[in-house]
């Protein structure tokens, strides 16, 4: 026998040599076991941490004492308490009593659970019901039967795997709560009565339990043949001693026939694995419904350290069925999406850190059939070619990372399709067809994001439900984005972009005569593939199609169309460039196709366009910050179809003019990369990581704050908002404050209320709010004493008020 801490924790404590150690011991047996436990832990460190407050529980034999360990209730005198169920699927936890315990269990039906009690290890169905001061062990579902009716109430009450060398059976053992194992039977009890009154109610004799020539004071609970193990004749099971409760006719005749063990005799012969892959099949077995219940209720939990658990353990197998089964059964694309994201997640653990990156490409023609039928809506069919092309791709990292890419490739098909649910709140009317040679023009704002930027974006804005503070702004007193639009006589699209004003240098110039010119239009880095999605998203074009472009043109149209767009902004800016023109050039087309489409309208149509457009975004808050005039709140509910709410916020009188004095943006030369940041962001939303999904929550939060700074018109709690905002966004993509700009809001934070990377960061513009107006000169000083910081620039903003409109007029020779 060894102590815990004079032999296995003295083996790793400084001080003593191998020699003093060993010798130390008092018998040959416990040195050459302290040579052993020195060889194996004296390599490991040994420190010590003292715990406020702690207490030493002394671990006995008696049931009482581990029940009440296992039941600690806050405020029963201790600071330590367990949780009532863990690590269990219950399917009415209502049930479960407080002060009551439940570890490693399938608990199905009405299985109510007296304070006082626990279970463990235990795959029970109701109805049921199981008395105070019980603890039940090991038992399965085919127990269930025996146990209803049966009065539970102060006992212990375990099944074991037991191996007699060849054969392996289950043995079930019944105790009472009070009793000693090692008590004689004059002073002591089986099932909480005298020996004496437990043989009259049931007619067992002393001989029947124990040898006749054992001496009186062996005779206790310890050597007692109570537990039936085998019969000549019949199949045991839990009946064969839970009658020892409650006597009945003709259980005695069977239980004396059956082969019957003690509690000494049966020690020897657990079989202690069996026991522990028992328990850990349940464990998995609960963890699969778990999965089932977090994934199709739409909780927030976090399945990944079971997802590791899993793999660690060898049942990835079951684990990947099982999301495959709920992927098919989802009743939308969001939950199967996510579904897809843990099976992505469970090939990334099963790779064991080797293979590579998990980001990168997912474009092998392998899964292309799969994709296909996800991006038609077959989605079950999709899942089940998925997880056959899946098992090619198993052998080894490198193939396990990159069949979680594919998988990850697929969510996002799914993703883009819970997000196009939005396009049932786009309503298009009727209006008078602009002349031939007509220009609509639309120009826009950009924005800047206040706060709550990231709950905008799929799928945190429908599963989670998401609030954003916009505000719409010129940038040194224009509107830096616009499109114009045109009917031309030529059945064509002619597409041109141009970088500063109208007439600025055209950076992209492109005609389109048929509909393959239009095939690249889902690849956002192809040339004029927003322009060219903007067509087919608002159905002026047809694609695909049996109808060449040209006939399509000239049917509905009587001839094609001319789109020139342009943007002072930088790329990159973080100012909402992209989908803000995407708005702009819609509301033109269909404007100059005879059409006219509310705010309302455009904001959604940006979200299908830039779901078709694939760019991997395809939030709703740059639309809603440049559509919609001066300071808004935008919201989305966690559901399905995805519809976007904006509220105006109404200030104090003259506080836009105090805003446009306090508030410049600073370019910071660097590049933003979105894209890069949003793959990770995703994937630990999909995880359910605590920190993502609790940062979620605070940007929604910090939004309704902002909210109320600005109706109260207080300058320096919208700076806390800013700054806490800020903060937001570096824990939900870290790595988006580049060194330069960490130096540059160094060097500005005595100066500012508040400052903030606007969009996802990463670069672009920043923000600040200054403590003192008109500040633009100040701070150009205060910047260019920063060594190292190039190209920077500092520009004036001013709120816009002015209604998004749509200007029909003027005309020009083609």
């Amino acid at each position: 026998q060894l102590s815990l801490f004079f032999d296995i924790v003295l083996s790793m404590a400084s001080g003593v040599t191998e020699e003093e150690f060993v010798r130390g011991a008092g018998d040959a047996g416990t040195r050459s076991a302290r040579s052993v436990l020195w060889a194996a832990l004296r390599a490991f460190p040994l420190s010590m941490a003292c715990i406020p407050d702690g207490s030493y529980d002394y671990l006995s034999a008696a049931a009482s004492d581990h029940i009440h360990s296992l039941t600690l209730q806050p405020g029963c005198g201790g600071h330590l308490h367990f949780r009532k169920i863990a690590h269990s699927h219950v399917d009415q936890p209502q049930l479960i009593q407080d002060g009551s315990s439940v570890t490693n269990c399938v608990l199905e039906g009405a299985v109510q659970l007296a304070a006082g009690s626990v279970l463990q290890h235990c795959h029970l169905q109701g109805p049921l019901e199981i008395g105070p001061g019980c603890l039940i062990s090991g038992l399965t579902a085919a127990s269930s039967a025996a146990l209803q009716g049966c009065p539970l109430r102060d006992v212990v009450l375990q099944g074991h795997h037991v191996r007699l060398r060849d054969l392996s059976c289950c043995v079930f053992t019944l105790t009472g709560r009070l009793d000693n194992w090692q008590s004689s039977a004059e002073e002591g009890t089986y099932l909480n009565v005298p020996w004496a009154e437990f043989f009259r109610r049931t007619g067992i004799r002393a001989g029947d339990v124990w040898d006749a020539e054992a001496p009186r004071g062996s005779r206790c609970l310890q050597h007692a043949r109570l537990f039936p193990v085998l019969h000549a004749a019949e199949a045991l099971g839990l009946p064969d001693v839970l009658w020892l409760l409650a006597p009945t006719h003709g259980r005695l005749e069977r239980w004396r026939a059956a082969w019957r063990m003690s509690w000494e005799e049966l020690l020897p012969c657990l079989d202690r694995a069996a026991e522990l892959g028992a328990r850990r099949a349940l464990f998995f077995q609960q963890g699969q419904r778990k999965v089932r219940r977090v994934l199709l209720g739409r909780q927030d939990g976090s399945l990944l350290p079971f997802t590791r658990s899993a793999v660690l353990e060898g049942y990835h197998e079951a684990l990947l069925r099982t999301l495959d089964e709920v992927a098919s059964a989802a009743v939308d694309a969001g939950i199967a999406a996510r579904a897809l994201a843990c099976i992505a997640d469970v090939l990334g653990c099963m790779a064991r850190g080797e293979g590579g990156l998990r980001s990168g490409p997912a474009a092998n023609k392998e899964w292309a059939s799969a994709f296909g039928r996800l991006e038609s809506g077959d989605v079950v069919g999709g899942v089940r070619e998925l997880a056959a092309e899946r098992e090619r791709w198993m052998g080894r990292p490198a193939l396990l990372v990159r069949a979680a890419r594919h998988y990850e490739g697929a969510a996002q098909i799914l993703i883009r399709q819970a997000v196009m649910s939005a396009c049932q709140f786009v309503t298009v009317e009727p209006a008078e067809l602009p002349p031939l040679g007509c220009w609509v023009q639309a120009t826009c704002p950009a924005r800047l994001d206040l706060s709550g930027g990231w709950s905008d974006t799929p799928p945190l804005t429908y599963e989670h439900g998401g609030a954003v503070v916009d505000v719409a702004v010129r940038v040194d007193g224009c509107r830096p984005l616009g499109a114009r639009v045109r009917r031309i006589s030529e059945p064509e699209l002619r597409l041109a972009s141009t970088s500063g004003t109208p007439q600025g240098d055209v950076a992209v110039e492109l005609v389109c005569r048929e509909l393959e010119h239009l095939r690249d239009y889902c690849q956002p880095h192809a040339s004029g593939a927003l322009l060219k999605a903007a067509f087919i998203c608002t159905q002026l074009v047809q694609f695909p199609s049996l109808k060449p472009l040209q006939a399509q043109l000239l049917e509905s149209f009587g001839g094609g169309f001319e789109v020139h767009t342009w943007s002072q902004l930088p790329h990159g800016s973080g100012l909402g460039t992209s989908s803000i023109l995407a708005g702009a050039v819609m509301a033109a087309l269909y404007r100059a196709a005879g059409q006219v489409a509310s705010t309302e309208s455009l904001i959604h149509a940006v979200l299908h366009l830039e779901q078709r457009l694939t760019t991997g975004s395809g939030g709703w808050q740059d639309q809603v910050g440049g559509l919609v005039p001066g300071i808004k709140i935008g919201r989305s509910k966690a559901q399905l179809p995805l519809q976007v709410e904006v509220e105006a916020i109404a200030v104090p009188q003259g506080f836009e003019q105090t805003l446009n004095e306090h508030l410049l943006l600073v370019y910071t030369g660097k590049t933003r990369l979105a894209r890069n940041l949003l793959q990770d962001v995703v994937r630990n939303w999909y995880a359910r990581l605590p920190p993502a999904v609790h940062n979620a929550a605070a940007l929604v939060s910090n939004a309704e704050e902002c909210a109320r700074a600005l109706q109260r018109g207080d300058l320096p709690l919208l700076g806390e908002c800013l700054n806490r905002y800020w903060q937001q966004k570096k824990c939900m993509a870290p790595g988006c404050e580049p060194l330069a700009v960490g130096r540059l809001m160094a060097a500005l934070r005595p100066h500012v209320y508040g400052q903030c990377l606007a969009g996802a960061g990463g670069g672009g513009f920043l923000y600040v709010l200054t403590k003192a107006p008109r500040q633009k000169e100040a701070l150009l000083q205060v910047l260019a004493k920063i060594e190292g910081l190039d190209n920077f620039s500092i520009h004036s903003i001013q709120v816009d008020t002015g209604r998004f409109s749509v200007e029909v007029g003027g005309s020009e020779p083609e």
